[in-house]
């Protein structure tokens, strides 16, 4: 799968355990899998596949 653009060594895993195990953030953050963005409830429910694209994208400020 690759996270952020960068392939990672990971199989299938939860939302939630792929951003603990890479140390990624979870606070201010979405999370979407293929383009389709997660909500975080389901983050604890939702898989990741070996051959996802996972993007973990910050709010930034500014208009």
């Amino acid at each position: 799968m690759k996270v952020n653009g960068i392939p990672v060594n990971s199989l299938r895993s939860l939302v939630s355990d792929l951003l603990a195990e890479h140390h990624l953030p979870t606070k201010g953050v979405a999370v979407a899998i293929n383009g389709e963005v997660v909500r975080r409830s389901e983050w604890e429910f939702t898989y990741v596949e070996a051959d996802d694209e996972v993007e973990v994208l910050t709010a930034a400020a500014g208009g």
